[in-house]
C-alpha cells in the first residue's frame, strides 16, 4: 500500500466501507480487461461518498465512478487514481405507488425483478441490460425499443463539493446514448423511475421473451462490454460489420463475435490494446467499404491508450 493512502484507509474504516489497493479493474468489468487502479472504494452511503470526495479534493487524488463495469473498456496500464464503486452497498430501492426511488448502484436486473414482483410495467426492455441504473441513465441505455428516458422522472446528483441537486428528466438532455451527465462534473446518486400498474403474468412473459431473444442472438457466454459500436444514423453497426465480412475477425483474444457482429468479445486473455486495435480495423474497413463512420460505445477508463 502506498504511504499516501493512509488517510483514505482511516476514512474508510470510520465510514465502514471497504477499500482495496492495486485492485485489478479486470475483476470489475464485464469485458474482464484492465490493469490495476490505485484504490478501489466500495461506497456504502451518501455521507461516505461526500467524505471520500472531500478527501480526494484535498489530496488532489483523481477519481472515477464505476458501477457494474458493463459498458467499460479499462486500460491495460490501469488507473492511478481512486475508483468510487457504486454497487451492491449502494443499491437500495424504495417504492411509493408506481414510482421507485433507486440508489444508483442498483442493477437494472434487480429493479426489473422488483418491478415484476410488484406488478409494475415499464422495465421489461431494460431489465436484461447488465448494468446499474446510474450507469444506464448516464448513457441513456436502451434495448428493444425502450430506453431510460421512457421511465426516469428525476435524478439526484452530487457535485464535487458534496452538495446534492435534483434534476428533472426535462433537463437531462437525453438522446441516443447520451445525457447531460456526460458533460457534468459530478455523480448520479439516486434516480426516481415512474412505472405503471400492470399484470404480473404479462410482464413476466414479456421479460422472458426478451431475455430469450438476448440469449439466442447475443454472445452472453463470453466477456464483452455489450454493444461495441454506436448505431450510425440510418443503419445498424452489426449489419455493416457483417456486410463487410468481419464476423470472427480477431486481434489476440479480442474477436468480432461470430454470433452477433455488433459485439467484440474476449475469448480468453484479450487486452485493451487488442480490443482497440481490432476496433480500429473494423472502423477503417467499414468506412472504406460502406462510407459509414462507426463510433465506440463503451466508456474508456484509464491513464493511457485512449481510443
Amino acid at each position: 500500500m502506498m504511504e499516501n493512502w493512509q488517510e483514505l484507509t482511516a476514512l474508510c474504516e470510520t465510514c465502514g466501507c471497504s477499500v482495496r489497493y492495486a485492485e485489478p479493474l479486470r475483476n470489475h468489468t464485464t469485458f474482464r480487461i484492465g490493469g490495476n487502479c490505485g484504490a478501489f472504494v466500495s461506497i456504502n452511503s451518501i455521507e461516505t461518498l461526500r467524505r471520500v470526495l472531500a478527501l480526494c479534493r484535498e489530496k488532489q487524488y483523481p477519481y472515477l465512478v464505476l458501477g457494474n463495469g458493463s459498458n467499460v473498456l479499462a486500460a491495460d496500464s490501469g488507473y492511478a487514481g481512486v475508483i468510487l464503486h457504486l454497487g451492491h452497498d449502494f443499491s437500495g430501492i424504495q417504492q411509493k405507488g408506481s414510482e421507485l426511488f433507486c440508489e444508483s448502484g442498483a442493477t437494472l436486473a434487480r429493479i426489473g425483478k422488483y418491478a415484476l414482483e410488484e406488478s409494475l410495467t415499464g422495465m421489461e426492455c431494460l431489465a436484461g441490460i447488465p448494468g446499474t441504473v446510474g450507469g444506464a441513465l448516464y448513457m441513456n441505455a436502451g434495448a428493444y425499443g425502450g430506453e431510460m428516458a421512457d421511465v426516469v422522472v428525476s435524478a439526484s446528483y452530487m457535485l464535487p463539493d458534496g452538495t446534492i441537486t435534483e434534476i428533472p428528466r426535462e433537463k437531462m438532455e437525453l438522446g441516443y446514448r447520451r445525457s447531460i451527465f456526460r458533460e457534468m462534473d459530478g455523480i448520479i446518486v439516486g434516480i426516481t423511475l415512474r412505472l405503471q400498474p400492470g399484470n404480473y403474468g404479462e410482464i413476466k412473459a414479456e421479460m422472458d421473451t426478451l431475455m430469450g431473444r438476448r440469449r439466442a442472438k447475443q454472445p452472453l457466454e463470453l466477456p464483452s462490454a455489450g454493444s461495441t459500436f454506436q448505431r450510425p444514423v440510418g443503419n445498424y453497426a452489426s449489419f455493416l460489420i457483417d456486410q463487410c465480412g468481419l464476423k470472427g475477425a480477431s486481434v489476440g483474444d479480442a474477436q468480432v463475435s461470430t454470433k452477433h457482429a455488433g459485439f467484440v468479445v474476449n475469448t480468453g486473455k484479450a487486452t485493451c490494446h487488442d480490443v482497440l486495435e481490432l476496433c480500429d480495423f473494423v472502423k477503417q474497413t467499414v468506412l472504406e467499404k460502406t462510407g459509414y463512420q462507426l463510433e465506440l460505445e463503451p466508456v474508456f477508463v484509464g491513464d493511457s491508450e485512449k481510443p
